[in-house]
């Protein structure tokens, strides 16, 4: 198997599907070598197998330059110098044949110069449709998913704002009633009292007062008095008597002029959550001589803060100003911070919250809650829930706390893939109507030449081509067209000036041959032999122009055979000339001298009668 024959024939296996079929779907090599050599492919077996004897490993892969290596060295010589072939299994030989026709088709696939003028028209004419048209719809959408984006955060922010407004009015209501308890006038004149007669006659109006500011609203814990050393001296829950709060942040600010509202604290009395408000009670003369309080309970909060969702999964918290979260719907994750406290704060978590350690979250994207200022949103990672969060928080104008909206980023999602989908249809829809475009367009380009093309290879090849396919497309006015309409002049007067051609070569030959004729005459007159031949015809007739008639019909006749024996010589020089492929001249007059030599003693023999006849001395 020579090397053009090897890659001529992995060329058909890369670029000829049908033969690609045949050979897959024989039952065995024999068959396989059977369809390739019905292709026109001439090698055996062995050459098959020797050819790809360095390629039938998996995962090989070959060049041109080794693959004509391989092919050049196509017999292999062992040590005693007899010609072996190294076996290779037929099922390794047809995977390397399918691996280099593999090879050929991805070689072919990423070298644009070798598409067919088709394959790079509609490649050019879906590039210059879809790629504008991708980078378009792209950018459309990128806009579409922020601005869908900012939405979905601007909702979540109104929803946070609206219900930190609800949370700030309640603080207001709340403070207001603590207010009123700290100013009743028997609360005041039971804790300015100096004299226990004088305390005993406000007390059961005081507890009065206590017992209907608790009755008049069911979010109320408790409702208690602290005097000056932090003494519980009048409640509405009787446990709260006689213990001792000056450990807590609110009697301390509120014994200093100053109301106060903690964060939701755990109690140490009832053990229950809850907000505690609290307010300084001042004498007539505006000395601070107690402290009132009003706890509101802390399921109450988180219900307002609960009730407030933006979706199935999405939820409401609330932090403080120490980024402790106060309210929670997982109660798992209450009174834990967004990020590590530091020491001094995780040692006043007793004071502060009721509780022994307050444990972080530690989720940094969320530490921007943290004492805002203003309306503002973000996204986490939840390890929680696994799953990426999106949150809208906005401030409480009267406390520092945050009030955060979460929502699965999953929910907002949903939409946003629907709108991407949209848009990926839409996409495909018009992909699909310029690649019918572009193919039809295409074919209508490339079929033409085409044709165009196979007409110039047989009028090369057989010197003659189908002019009715190619008379259809000159029917067109297009550059194609005119094109092929050219091509068709073009061939007529490439057959008319061949046609002329061969006249012109016909005639050039036959005035080649008079000229070569009238060579060799001159070659064949001007001889030795034939001057001499000349010279005795010249004395022949001088002797007998003195004679009578019969004497010049005898020279006439004499004449004429000389004549002949000229044309003889002619006509047999001409046929040693052919016979001997135009030896030389010489070796000609030779031949023709020994024929002539011959035929000389016809006429000396004929010139005896008139000597016989007395008519012709010496």
């Amino acid at each position: 198997m020579s090397v053009e024959s090897a890659q001529a024939f992995y060329e058909r296996i890369a670029t000829d599907e049908l033969l690609q079929k045949q050979l897959q779907n024989a039952a065995s090599d024999e068959q396989r070598l059977e369809i390739t050599l019905a292709a026109g492919y001439s090698f055996t077996l062995p050459e098959w197998e020797v050819a790809l004897a360095k390629i039938s490993k998996s995962g090989d892969s070959i060049s041109d330059a080794s693959l004509d290596a391989i092919l050049q060295r196509r017999h292999f010589v062992n040590a005693g110098g007899v010609s072996a072939v190294p076996y290779q299994p037929p099922s390794s030989v047809w995977s390397g044949l399918e691996q280099i026709g593999s090879i050929k088709l991805l070689r072919r696939l990423f070298n644009p110069s070798a598409w067919s003028i088709r394959t790079k028209l509609s490649v050019a004419l879906l590039s210059v449709a879809l790629i504008p048209m991708s980078f378009t719809t792209y950018h459309n959408l990128q806009e579409s998913l922020k601005s869908a984006e900012d939405s979905e955060y601007r909702k979540l922010e109104l929803l946070a704002t609206s219900n930190a407004s609800r949370l700030d009015q309640l603080i207001i209501d709340i403070q207001r009633v603590a207010v009123q308890v700290s100013t009743d006038k028997d609360v005041v004149g039971f804790l300015a009292a100096t004299i226990p007669q004088k305390q005993i006659a406000f007390r059961t109006s005081m507890q009065r007062t206590l017992d209907n500011v608790f009755r008049s609203n069911p979010d109320y814990d408790v409702v208690y008095i602290i005097d000056t050393k932090g003494r519980c001296v009048a409640a509405t829950n009787p446990t709260f008597i006689a213990q001792n709060y000056a450990f807590r942040e609110y009697f301390r600010f509120s014994i200093q002029g100053r109301p106060y509202v903690s964060s939701v604290l755990v109690g140490t009395t009832s053990g229950r959550p809850g907000i505690y408000f609290s307010n300084p009670v001042r004498s007539e003369g505006g000395k601070i001589v107690g402290v009132a309080v009003l706890k509101i309970k802390g399921e109450d909060i988180w219900a307002i803060v609960n009730a407030l969702q933006a979706g199935s999964k999405s939820y409401a918290f609330l932090i403080d100003e120490r980024g402790v979260i106060i309210s929670h719907p997982d109660k798992s994750l209450l009174y834990h911070s967004l990020a590590p406290l530091p020491p001094e704060k995780q040692k006043q978590s007793g004071t502060l919250y009721g509780i022994d350690q307050i444990k972080s979250l530690n989720i940094p994207e969320l530490a921007a809650m943290v004492g805002a200022k203003q309306t503002a949103h973000t996204s986490y990672y939840s390890s929680v829930e696994r799953t990426r969060q999106m949150i809208g928080f906005a401030p409480l104008q009267e406390q520092p706390w945050v009030l955060g909206v979460n929502k699965a980023h999953a929910q907002f999602d949903a939409p946003l893939n629907q709108l991407i989908w949209q848009n990926s249809r839409s996409l495909l829809a018009v992909g699909a109507i310029a690649t019918i475009i572009a193919l039809i367009l295409a074919r209508s380009i490339a079929q033409p030449i085409r044709t165009l093309t196979k007409a110039a290879q047989s009028l090369v090849e057989q010197d003659d081509f189908d002019d009715h396919q190619l008379a259809k497309a000159s029917y067109a006015n297009d550059d194609i067209g005119q094109l092929v309409h050219v091509f068709l002049q073009m061939a007529q007067e490439v057959k008319a000036r061949e046609q002329k051609l061969k006249q012109q070569v016909l005639e050039l030959n036959v005035e080649i041959d008079e000229a070569k004729k009238a060579r060799q005459v001159a070659d064949i007159t001007q001889t030795d032999y034939f001057q001499q031949l000349q010279q005795k015809a010249q004395t022949i007739k001088g002797r007998l122009s003195k004679n009578d008639a019969p004497e010049t019909d005898y020279f006439q006749q004499l004449q004429q055979k000389v004549q002949n024996l000229k044309g003889k010589s002619i006509r047999t020089y001409a046929q040693v000339t052919e016979e001997s492929n135009h030896k030389g001249t010489e070796d000609t007059q030779r031949s023709l001298s020994g024929k002539s030599q011959q035929s000389e003693p016809l006429p000396l023999g004929e010139g005896e009668t008139p000597k016989a006849n007395g008519k012709n001395e010496s």
